[in-house]
């Protein structure tokens, strides 16, 4: 299920895409960062702010937040929790 994921000052990202949610300061996040800032594949969503996660996303594409890793990786769970509580609640309801 396509589900959207807050990632700071109201940008939202599909997190059903995300590969991986990374820290900005290693080099090696650094050069991939700088290689889709020269390819065109990045979305700053930090509205100026500096960044604390890098997201990783399928097609190669890369998405720069304002948000820590923790609390995105805790929206994720969340929303994976609501997920599965919404589709318990709906075989209930096919099962009456």
């Amino acid at each position: 299920m396509n589900t959207l994921l807050h990632v700071g000052f109201g940008n939202m990202v599909n997190s059903d895409k995300i590969v991986a949610i990374l820290q900005p300061d290693s080099a090696p996040v650094k050069r991939l960062v700088q290689h889709g800032k020269e390819n065109g594949t990045v979305v700053d969503a930090t509205q100026g702010r500096k960044t604390k996660s890098v997201l990783l996303m399928d097609q190669n594409s890369v998405v720069l937040s304002a948000l820590t890793p923790e609390t995105i990786s805790a929206r994720v769970a969340k929303n994976e929790q609501m997920e599965k509580e919404q589709n318990r609640i709906d075989q209930e309801i096919e099962g009456w």
